[in-house]
């Protein structure tokens, strides 16, 4: 991969930020101006994410010339937005190669620099994270290290956060939260959480009498201590006075500074260093713009959080050019079929922890508003707000990423499992999903839901079987049923067909054959498909089933293949280690099929990098090629790939 892009002429001088800091002040927002065309120029060439980290630039310069990184700490929430820092940090030379297979990550990342002092990718992990070293730090006697969590508004709402709050709040560390208060997480922020900080950052009257009280109490503060004492007491006074409530983040125990610009740099540069000098936990309110400096970003939000490649003077987003039909993103058919079930079925809602375009919920909550809920960054929150609305009736269809739903396995198995609830869990993202890399890999979710008791789990292999898993699963008594498929474009170009009810527990046969059989489960039957031609040109004689459901399995279907085959393959896109290959093999052991050899295939036991899907699918040996080989290794014969 070629790279010609050249930064700016004070970016291209610094590869770390003590390059930074020999800089004066008054240079700072043209670094800040050159590291935003920097992004623009790259992403628009090699593709990322793009609004969240324009809207940070003067925040990310202000802090890593202000702050002693890496020995003070500096902790990002999610990630998105980590750009600047990575490129201030000694990678802006490799810059264009994140995301890619083999480059650097798209999220900050322990291993790939020290500057990167803790992993993220889910939202709303910082302000536990970072107070976690702020008390390793403080118990190490280590009074001058600073520890700073940058999290955004959305990912504030999730429970963690305010967990993290509530416990930080009563430390005496020295942990500062940067809240990144642009109203956006990856659509447009929703709940209490963000009237309330509207309601302090348009206060006219609280902002223009705070920055007059600012200089006052400057003045005030350096007569000495009682000067001090004072000055507080009239801030709280202040704050008391113009605003309608009192100030959540004190009542936590948090001094509270704000609300700032986040793009004035130079503001920001005086306000860390008075930061540094502050005791305790304190928390810093930055206004700011997702996408700033780009038109189209700063307009479209949600559009422009990872757009693809674009023409960076114009905005125009780039489209593969194909003139034929092509399939539909599995999202999409997710989309549209709730919105034809629910239009027959007045018991069927939807629910989105925060990912309404994502997932594609947005459909049903513009024809259907009052039926489609955004429940904001909250997996925990989401599953049991499903769980209530199933004890009266309803069935909610629960639209997680399988790597989000992760983060509320117990309310699944304690809110909805136990009591048996009819909860219809759709998890987008299922399998390999590229780019997001490892944090984002949905390769646990057939795993994880199988050991459920009441648990239905199930995988559709194309755009059809979707839709009519979605139409099982609102039928009467179902209890909580388990929907995953991938990322990405299906297979179907006509897959708008009428649906029906499937058998539950119940496979089909793809293709019949006499040599050996593969069983698989989801979309990942779709390169058995493609194995399976190749296999046929050389008159390799492969039955071909596609199971449908991991649990409960297809047991008759499993007999009649056990009795006439002694080869057989599993593969799945999920773990090897406790998946639909383990599933196969316990029922084989427990129904005295001993003596068959078994291969499963699927994601071996270690996290999976960035990449291409199929650069991924490759890397596991479950691509078209990587069966064919398995089959030719258990059979012992030699197979032409080409022919």
């Amino acid at each position: 991969m070629s790279f010609n892009i050249k930064p700016g002429k004070l970016l291209g001088n610094i590869n770390s930020p003590d390059d930074l800091k020999k800089l004066s002040i008054e240079q700072l927002p043209q670094v800040c101006q050159e590291l935003r065309q920097y992004i623009i120029d790259v992403v628009s060439v090699y593709g990322g994410h793009f609004g969240a980290s324009l809207g940070v630039v003067e925040m990310t310069v202000a802090m890593h010339y202000v702050f002693n990184t890496p020995y003070d700490q500096l902790v990002w929430d999610v990630g998105h937005q980590a750009y600047g820092h990575k490129i201030l940090t000694g990678r802006r030379d490799e810059f264009y190669t994140n995301r890619k297979y083999k480059g650097i990550a798209g999220f900050p990342k322990r291993e790939e620099s020290e500057y990167d002092t803790f992993g993220v990718g889910h939202s709303s992990t910082s302000i536990s994270a970072a107070l976690g070293m702020a008390q390793a730090s403080l118990m190490k006697g280590e009074k001058d290290r600073q520890h700073v969590a940058i999290i955004g508004d959305g990912a504030m709402t999730a429970g963690i956060a305010f967990e993290g709050l509530n416990n930080a709040g009563a430390s005496k560390t020295n942990l500062i939260v940067v809240l990144n208060d642009n109203c956006m997480s990856i659509d447009p922020n929703v709940g209490a959480l963000k009237d309330y900080l509207i309601d302090i950052t348009t206060s006219a009257s609280y902002n223009r009498f705070r920055d007059e009280c600012w200089k006052a109490l400057g003045k005030i503060g350096k007569i000495g201590n009682n000067g001090q004492k004072l000055a507080s007491k009239i801030e709280h006074s202040i704050k008391s006075l113009f605003l309608t409530q009192s100030n959540l983040f004190e009542s936590l125990n948090f001094r509270y500074f704000g609300p700032t610009d986040g793009h004035d740099v130079i503001r920001l540069v005086g306000i860390f260093e008075d930061l540094k000098n502050i005791p305790g936990p304190k928390l810093l309110h930055c206004r700011t713009v997702k996408g700033k400096g780009f038109k189209q970003a700063e307009e479209d939000q949600t559009k422009w959080h990872s757009p693809g490649l674009f023409d960076k003077i114009t905005g125009e987003i780039y489209k593969k050019a194909n003139a034929a039909p092509k399939p539909p993103k599995y999202q999409d058919v997710f989309g549209q079929t709730i919105v034809e079930l629910a239009k027959e079925n007045p018991k069927i809602l939807g629910i989105t922890p925060a990912m309404p375009s994502g997932s594609s919920l947005n459909i049903m909550m513009k024809e259907m508003p009052d039926r489609a809920f955004d429940v904001g960054i909250a997996e925990q929150h989401a599953v049991t707000f499903s769980a209530g609305l199933a004890t009266q009736g309803f069935i909610p269809f629960c639209n997680i990423y399988s790597t989000f739903m992760q983060r509320a396995y117990d309310q699944v198995i304690h809110d909805v499992c136990i009591q048996n609830l009819n909860v219809v869990f759709t998890l987008d993202r299922g399998g390999l999903v590229g780019a997001d890399g490892p944090t984002h890999q949905g390769s646990f979710d057939l795993a994880y839901m199988r050991c459920l008791p009441n648990m239905i789990v199930s995988a559709p292999m194309d755009e059809e079987e979707l839709r009519n898993l979605m139409f099982t699963a609102q039928q009467d008594d179902m209890g909580p049923f388990s929907i995953r498929y991938p990322r990405g474009e299906g297979v179907m170009v006509d897959w708008k067909r009428p649906m029906k009810a499937l058998e539950i527990g119940k496979g089909r046969m793809i293709s019949n054959g006499n040599d050996l059989a593969i069983l698989s489960i989801g979309t990942i039957g779709n390169h058995v498909v493609k194995a399976n031609e190749i296999l046929d040109l050389n008159e390799v004689s492969v039955a071909h089933y596609d199971m449908r459901f991991v649990k409960p399995l297809d047991e008759e279907m499993l007999h009649n293949v056990f009795r006439k085959f002694q080869k057989i393959i599993t593969i799945e896109d999920g773990c090897l280690m406790g998946g639909f290959g383990s599933a196969v093999l316990e029922w084989a052991m427990d129904h005295g099929y001993q003596n068959h050899e078994i291969v499963r295939m699927g994601i071996p036991d270690h996290y999976i990098e960035q990449g291409e899907p199929n650069e991924q699918y490759r890397e596991c040996g479950i691509h078209p090629e990587g069966i064919v080989n398995t089959v030719q290794k258990m059979l012992g014969v030699k197979i032409r790939m080409e022919i």
